[in-house]
């Protein structure tokens, strides 16, 4: 076998956690760097969610955590979070180099890209509504109480509207810096004069 068709054949499932022993320690080691309570829903949805852990293996080391009291479930504001403790913090740091950084690195991408996603939800709201000919997608882009910014665009279909809706949705904090940047940018009109001879 050349070493190609041994990278080749490598597939996603080899580079992640096997046995419930890694996963604790995945587990303990992103509660630690993303540092805020997690719900149960929040923790499955980002080790499981894009196939970093088995979900029988991500339920069995969760169980195992919580009996070795390395996380507990608490209570915040009515809402039930996975915390990290100080026993589980220590293993986090302490054992980490048992499971190796590119998950580790994987782990944490997901919990941020699950945050920024949950806080998009909550700052950018949308309405897709049908007009005469085509249809207005209205987006307003919040910050806590603050309107930032409110917008209304015109898309030709229904599918134009929803690809418009995704797109912003995708990173809102770039789209809005970057109409920010346009206006600041924007020069008056110039018509250039062609002299006839």
């Amino acid at each position: 076998m050349t070493e190609n068709s041994f990278i080749n054949s490598v597939t996603p499932d080899i580079l992640n956690p096997t046995d419930q022993y890694e996963v604790k320690i995945l587990l303990a080691y992103f509660l630690y760097q993303i540092d805020r309570p997690v719900t149960p829903n929040q923790l499955t949805e980002i080790a499981t969610g894009e196939g970093i852990v088995n979900y029988f293996l991500f339920s069995e080391a969760v169980n195992e955590m919580l009996k070795n009291e390395t996380i507990e479930l608490t209570e915040i504001d009515g809402t039930s979070v996975y915390v990290l403790t100080e026993k589980g913090k220590e293993g986090a740091l302490s054992f980490k180099r048992f499971v190796s950084k590119s998950v580790r690195d994987r782990i944490y991408a997901a919990g941020l890209r699950f945050f920024a996603k949950l806080k998009n939800e909550r700052d950018v709201t949308f309405e897709i509504n049908p007009l005469e000919k085509g249809y207005s997608v209205h987006c307003r882009c919040m910050d806590n109480d603050i309107m930032l910014m409110d917008l209304t665009m015109f898309a030709p279909d229904k599918g134009e509207a929803e690809y418009l809706k995704s797109k912003i949705m995708m990173n809102p904090t770039d789209f809005y810096c970057k109409v920010m940047d346009y206006i600041i940018e924007n020069e008056e009109y110039v018509p250039s004069i062609i002299e006839e001879e």
